[in-house]
């Protein structure tokens, strides 16, 4: 069937729910994921003055390739699947641009060529590609992953085979599992002497995205490491501390409740976003883009958040006082009034960051 996106046609196989296009089991598109290809051309052409080539990791179709290449890149396409290589041609080929499309397997295809964006969009973790896509990366990595069950520590084991981290699954379940993918691929980094800054990240319909601005050097490296750390999470009354450390110091019993407590890490406790990078992607996403409206609204909640690594749900916590719930609007005023931060998250309606605990939220809000 054919799909249009992002003023580009494509060809594509029926359509198929639930994952990215890199799955190994078959050519498929999925449209859920319109909204982040959106959002990837915008970053691409925020940074078209700075970078020329881009590869698509996992091509599957084509589109990502497609579109990038619409977009003035020098394209890269790969894949290991036959299929998905002659469609990726044929697609190329079908909207009149130029593109190479390789048929090879990925990891070393980026071990032995260099690319100014490499863009990993695999069907589960992205893990078994990061070390060579830092090798083959040379300003930016995009990276998708969608096994948001172990990044959250729904599926607890997996996630600490995974990302060498504890994850624990909490109420800020989607920060989480962004901060323990941003964990990771910071430490993947910095074994090469590479210092992986996120200047864009979000988390969407059951997928985790990330942009990672790159720099050599291993002082630049260390830099990103002194931002990883451990949270300490109570799941009765929702206090949490976290602490920029390389060896873990957990606080065992939470002083608001008196309960027992998780630690979780090492996660990110850095920025996930640079608030004029994303201003910038914002601004280069055009109104024909068929999530236009909707990538511009995530984008704009994205560059107003608080830099902290938690996030509350307000409802919950009403949920845990017994108290009636108030509008957010009111609620983020009352906590700004009492002289805390305070900022809508880009994770559901009711969520936010603010630089006050659990007992300070309460006494300004009830």
């Amino acid at each position: 069937m054919e799909v249009s996106e992002g003023g580009v046609t494509v060809e594509v196989p029926e359509k198929r729910h639930g994952a990215s296009e890199g799955s190994g089991a078959g050519v498929f598109y999925n449209p859920v994921q319109e909204l982040n290809r959106d959002v990837t051309v915008g970053v691409l052409r925020a940074v078209a003055d700075e970078c020329d080539t881009y590869l698509d990791a996992m091509t599957a179709s084509g589109i990502r390739a497609v579109r990038a290449a619409d977009a003035g890149y020098a394209v890269t396409a790969c894949d290991v699947d036959d299929d998905a290589v002659a469609l990726a041609r044929h697609n190329l080929a079908r909207n009149d641009l130029d593109g190479e499309v390789v048929h090879r397997n990925v990891n070393a295809h980026m071990h032995e060529h260099r690319h100014d964006v490499v863009d990993l969009d695999p069907f589960g973790t992205p893990i078994p590609f990061a070390d060579a896509a830092f090798r083959s990366a040379g300003e930016y990595l995009c990276v998708t992953a969608t096994d948001t069950a172990p990044l959250c520590g729904a599926h607890f084991e997996s996630g600490v085979r995974s990302y060498g981290a504890v994850p624990r699954n909490t109420e800020f379940h989607a920060e989480m599992g962004l901060r323990v993918l941003l964990s990771a691929l910071v430490r993947t980094a910095a074994r090469y002497d590479l210092a992986a800054r996120p200047v864009l990240s979000h988390v969407s319909s059951h997928y985790v995205r990330t942009y990672l601005r790159l720099e050599s050097g291993a002082r630049a490296a260390d830099r990103q490491i002194e931002d990883l750390g451990y949270v300490d999470h109570c799941q009765q009354c929702l206090w949490r501390r976290h602490e920029a450390t390389l060896v873990a110091d957990p606080v065992t019993e939470c002083p608001n409740c008196g309960q027992s407590t998780w630690t979780a890490g090492p996660i990110w406790l850095g920025p996930a976003h640079d608030a004029d990078f994303v201003d910038r992607v914002r601004a280069s996403i055009p109104d024909t883009f068929g999530t236009a409206e909707k990538s511009r609204e995530l984008l704009d909640t994205v560059a107003g958040e608080l830099h902290r690594p938690t996030h509350y749900d307000q409802h919950k916590l009403y949920k845990r006082w017994s108290e009636p719930a108030i509008g957010m609007e009111e609620f983020l005023s009352a906590l700004r009034a009492a002289g805390h931060e305070a900022s809508r998250t880009h994770y559901g309606g009711t969520t936010f960051k603010t630089d006050a605990g659990v007992a300070a939220i309460r006494e300004a809000v009830l």
